[in-house]
């Protein structure tokens, strides 16, 4: 066991963890369409959200990562089967050599498991399955809305309940997105033919998630490698592989000083650290290095909650805030719009935690990184409207004007 209580010690864990994930290298993945395919190989799934005060989650997360990405990669990769959609703790763009590990819930909610509906309408799902299977892939506003029950169809509500539920069972998938509009297809037309479609034994599942976890972490918590999974059985499986790599020291323990527990791959404490480049990533909120809070605030000491959620009263950085992170340090939060019809970027507030840091690397490096971002974001203009502390308003609003 290894006890870690000193702050270089933390400062390992912070730099493996984020290397793991790919975001202390500039390139880690490579460039463009081939960066992100390994990317999200790599760090094992990226969240969809509806949000779109800024570039939407699952682009945001592969940008942070990959230079010169653009939207129309993930849509190139779920053209070529190269992605699925899916589950993972939200739902998610998957590598399609995860596939066969989707099964299980799958096959979960098709035994009565509770995902979003307790009531399936059997008859309707059945109608919709014949209709796609006849006249090919269909949205859900494909389906008329109608309240005369005498002209044969379905009120929308209905039948994109039935869609969904045939999708989280498996029948359908999705083929591509119309903007961010599924289109749902049969599995057995999207599915590669090469597709392993064997039913993992929970055993096998549980070493899927813990070899996959240690590669995009770098380290693990139980906790963390069962995040928002109710399923009691992979629970135990889990821990009694933990356990059993533990014995067979492929795996030691990290002991914290407030008890917690962390796990990495034996010899990985030790391992040559990599040189952290004094780059500044602006995050999305639903990145997969910030979306377990818990383990954010134990490994980086970065107390982070989406306030959008939040009553209005009650906000204390903004509504979309993102969290900034300047080499191998979250130093922050930056609460913004994207205003489309101007192509405007306003930056709401700018909350700053640099107290041990230089200032005046942080600053050049948060130029470099609102550059791209403002140029990811499709916006020729920004605006800065408060910065905490208020000390550097002017040093951050009158470098946003030499940059535009």
């Amino acid at each position: 066991m290894i006890h870690v209580n000193s702050a270089e010690d933390f400062k390992r864990l912070r730099c493996i963890a984020l290397a793991a994930q790919g975001l202390l290298q500039k390139r880690p993945f490579g460039v463009g369409q081939a960066g992100a395919c390994e990317a999200i190989n790599q760090i094992g799934y990226v969240q969809i959200d509806s949000i779109s005060v800024v570039q939407r989650a699952h682009h945001h997360i592969l940008h942070s990562r990959v230079p010169n990405y653009s939207p129309d990669m993930l849509t190139c990769m779920l053209h070529n089967k190269a992605t699925f959609e899916y589950w993972a703790h939200a739902a998610a763009f998957l590598p399609i050599a995860d596939f066969r590990f989707s099964l299980l819930y799958k096959h979960a909610i098709k035994s009565g498991q509770t995902h979003w509906y307790k009531d399936s309408d059997r008859k309707l799902m059945a109608e919709l399955l014949t209709r796609i299977r006849n006249d090919g892939p269909l949205r859900s506003r494909d389906i008329k809305s109608s309240t005369n029950k005498s002209n044969g169809w379905w009120d929308w509500k209905p039948a994109k309940k039935a869609l969904e539920q045939l999708y989280m069972e498996g029948d359908l998938m999705v083929s591509s997105r119309e903007g961010f509009e599924k289109v749902y297809d049969l599995t057995e037309r999207v599915l590669p033919t090469e597709v392993n479609l064997q039913m993992p034994s929970m055993a096998e599942y549980a070493e899927h998630i813990l070899d996959q976890q240690l590669r995009c972490h770098g380290l693990v918590s139980i906790k963390g490698l069962t995040y928002l999974r109710r399923n009691t059985q992979l629970k135990a499986a889990i821990k009694n592989l933990v356990n059993t790599r533990l014995q067979q020291s492929q795996l030691e323990q990290l002991q914290f000083t407030n008890g917690e527990s962390y796990f990495l791959p034996t010899g990985g404490f030790e391992q040559t650290r990599i040189r952290v480049s004094e780059q500044l990533k602006i995050l999305s909120p639903f990145d997969n290095s910030v979306i377990q809070r818990e383990r954010l605030k134990s490994l980086f000491q970065f107390n982070y909650q989406l306030e959008c959620y939040v009553p209005e009263a009650k906000r204390q950085y903004g509504y979309f805030c993102l969290p900034l992170l300047f080499a191998d340090v979250f130093i922050g939060r930056m609460d913004c719009k994207v205003h489309r019809k101007t192509a405007h970027l306003e930056i709401k507030s700018l909350h700053l935690e640099v107290y041990e840091l230089d200032i005046s690397l942080v600053i050049t490096a948060f130029g470099n990184a609102i550059m791209e971002f403002i140029a990811f974001q499709q916006c020729n203009s920004v605006s800065l409207n408060q910065v905490h502390p208020q000390r550097l308003t002017p040093i951050l609003q009158n470098l946003l004007k030499s940059l535009f």
